[in-house]
């Protein structure tokens, strides 16, 4: 570790400079692998474990600089198609995610396959060279900002639902063709959208993984995402947002090194769990409430999660070294996630006290808020409680994971199911 972090800080040395660009700083970031060191070597990385990358982020925000782009094209996109892509696709589509030229959108969940995702009727019709696409997305984060979308479509209606879906590398610049309409949240943000596709079109050449293998390339963006989410999503993503719509490429990039601070945002989860656990011993003892023993008790318990949850990642880089894996681990780490954030909102609503009440949705609001008393801290408390209701479903339900646990790790029988042996076709539709 000690070597790499080295070999880090000799090229920040010679590559660093807040004078340059966004686009130019995260092209030669992208370009010298340090961007996404836990890509494989010949796909834009460094081919080191997923806790020598975090150690990788961090080090460069220490240093002052501006970390590699965040979002979905570098936490599944970018993994997936290393993984199923071939060597003219890893070139395509990958280097303008590491490099943050692109900004990538997950379009998997319709509203009537969620949780069986596997039903999607979202429909891509061959037409010579070209896939036409009609269908429905929803819960599609970042999906207003999106240059491109991980698309999963049903390519063949005839053969059992897993087994007709194809995975696509999907061009969101289509105006009369995708329609994006944000969806407000409770929280008073929009982070997620729903997404409307009329005639879309997305080249032959531009599957990943092959025709009507969908499935299995899905579930490896599944597993990226469940691992993801379950160590605290892209803990170290940069301020600047990748991407050609959100136009922070041509601006100068020092402007988005990161200060010290919460983060803004609810989008971080088990990042924003962990920074707030900071945050609650502080406001616990400025109010008192740290001499109370059973909140004492709790603070204790979100502790230990945290450490279950860093110790379970050291495990599998343990057992992947010595060529072994543990089952389900990404589904552990997801319900792990889970329950950090029910216990940082429900620790955090009692330091809060009545002010818990008084989420500002506007900056008049919280004008408000600051001039009644309340804490300014407060409101990153009452955003997480808002948003804790989103992680036990996003990413696939805690039912799911459960499920999944119980079938594949623990060999517990299946439920009484057909859906492996009719065709799609023939199956009821959910909703």
């Amino acid at each position: 570790m000690s070597e790499l972090l080295d070999e880090l800080d000799a090229w920040l040395d010679a590559n660093w400079s807040p004078d340059l660009t966004v686009q130019e700083w995260w092209q030669r970031l992208g370009t010298s692998g340090w961007a996404a060191p836990a890509l494989p070597v010949d796909a834009y990385g460094k081919g080191v474990s997923r806790n020598e990358a975090q150690a990788v982020g961090q080090r460069i925000v220490a240093r002052g600089a501006v970390p590699a782009p965040g979002g979905l094209g570098m936490l599944l996109a970018a993994p997936t198609i290393a993984a199923h892509g071939t060597h003219e696709q890893v070139d395509r589509f990958v280097l303008p995610i590491v490099t943050g030229r692109q900004a990538w959108c997950q379009l998997f969940s319709e509203p009537g396959a969620g949780s069986d995702l596997a039903g999607l009727g979202t429909r891509a019709v061959k037409d010579g060279e070209e896939w036409v696409v009609n269908g429905q997305k929803v819960w599609t984060s970042g999906g207003q900002i999106a240059d491109m979308g991980m698309l999963i479509a049903r390519t063949d209606p005839e053969v059992p639902k897993h087994q007709g879906i194809t995975w696509f590398a999907f061009d969101m610049h289509q105006p009369t063709s995708v329609e994006v309409r944000p969806l407000r949240e409770m929280t008073g943000r929009a982070l997620f959208n729903e997404v409307f596709l009329s005639d879309a079109r997305v080249p032959d050449d531009a599957i990943i993984g092959g025709t009507n293998n969908g499935w299995a390339v899905a579930n490896t963006t599944l597993m990226f995402e469940r691992a993801g989410l379950g160590a605290g999503g892209h803990s170290a993503a940069a301020l600047a947002n990748a991407g050609t719509i959100a136009g922070d490429l041509p601006k100068r990039v020092g402007d988005f090194v990161r200060t010290s601070g919460p983060s803004g945002g609810a989008g971080g989860g088990g990042a924003m769990a962990a920074g707030l656990s900071k945050l609650l011993v502080s406001m616990a003892r400025e109010s008192g409430m740290i001499s109370d023993a059973t909140f004492r008790q709790d603070l204790m318990k979100l502790h230990t999660l945290h450490e279950v949850g860093r110790m379970l990642t050291l495990r599998v880089k343990a057992e992947k070294a010595a060529g072994r894996d543990i089952s389900a681990a990404p589904n552990i780490g997801k319900l792990s996630m889970s329950e950090i954030m029910r216990t940082s909102r429900d620790l955090g609503l009692r330091v809060a006290g009545a002010n818990g009440m008084l989420h500002p949705y506007t900056a008049d609001q919280r004008s408000a808020n600051e001039a009644a008393g309340v804490p300014v801290t407060t409101p990153f408390i009452t955003e997480l409680a808002l948003f804790a209701q989103g992680p036990p479903i996003y990413g696939g339900t805690d039912q799911v994971q459960r499920n999944i646990l119980g079938e594949r790790a623990l060999g517990l029988p299946k439920e009484p199911s057909n859906d492996r042996t009719v065709s799609w076709s023939e199956l009821p539709r959910n909703g």
